[in-house]
């Protein structure tokens, strides 16, 4: 059974992080990760994977006739491949590098999004965006940023059900392989299990603010979340 301390930190880390991604359509991982990493370092990354595979359903249950199934067979093709890869990355690299170079690829995406009018959201740019989201949500449990700019200008309910398929599957994927490779203990997944009560109160306390993003701040609202988790990575990872 997961300490005290564990449910009240992890949980309202949890909490906020569901009712970022209830409402933008990710940030329970960008929000909670940071925190469990930091006070909880033994609980990742199969603690936010597995909160990443519950959440995802009660967006879908609202939302998912907006899912767009033909960018998704795309990027996730590409996390199929870069999966393994972030395996390799949780067991080889030390913790502080590989946060810091995840945080910086962030930025680099962000910055191209910003410079660019439109990002074109093809077959090589899903595929891309699918290595690198597989490569750093399997070795960090942030894998959703590189998918989401991809969709930044999509309407709400288009980039939450299409983020939260992309979720399950990429969180049922890592868990498994992790799995496999024996980079999954059990006290992860229980730890897990006992955030998920924070996870779904969370989605519910984020109805309003869903229905104020959809009214055309949704882009701003995503692209600063994006940037605040990559910043909190590389700021946390150098300190």
């Amino acid at each position: 059974m997961p300490h005290l301390d564990f449910l009240l930190l992890g949980g309202l880390a949890a909490l906020i992080g569901a009712i970022v991604q209830g409402s933008v359509g990710l940030g329970v991982g960008l929000v909670a990760t940071p925190i469990v990493t930091m006070l909880f370092p033994s609980l990742m990354p199969g603690t936010i994977l597995v909160v990443a595979l519950v959440l995802p359903l009660a967006t879908l249950a609202q939302e998912v006739g907006h899912v767009d199934p033909r960018g998704l067979g795309w990027a996730f093709g590409g996390r199929l491949a870069g999966t393994p890869f972030g395996v390799w990355l949780v067991a080889a690299v030390p913790d502080r590098v590989l946060g810091v170079v995840i945080g910086v690829v962030v930025l680099a995406a962000l910055a191209m999004t910003t410079r660019e009018r439109e990002v074109p959201r093809n077959r090589r740019t899903l595929a891309a965006a699918g290595v690198i989201s597989g490569t750093t949500g399997t070795a960090s449990g942030i894998g959703g940023p590189p998918i989401a700019l991809l969709y930044q200008r999509e309407s709400g309910p288009r980039v939450r059900a299409t983020l939260a398929l992309y979720f399950f599957g990429g969180a049922l994927l890592s868990l498994t392989v992790l799995g496999v490779a024996g980079h999954l203990p059990v006290r992860q997944v229980v730890a897990g299990l006992a955030l998920l009560p924070f996870v779904l109160a969370g989605f519910l306390l984020a109805g309003p603010v869903r229905r104020y993003l959809d009214a055309g701040r949704l882009r701003l609202a995503l692209l600063i979340v994006v940037g605040t988790s990559a910043m909190v990575l590389i700021v946390r990872n150098l300190i």
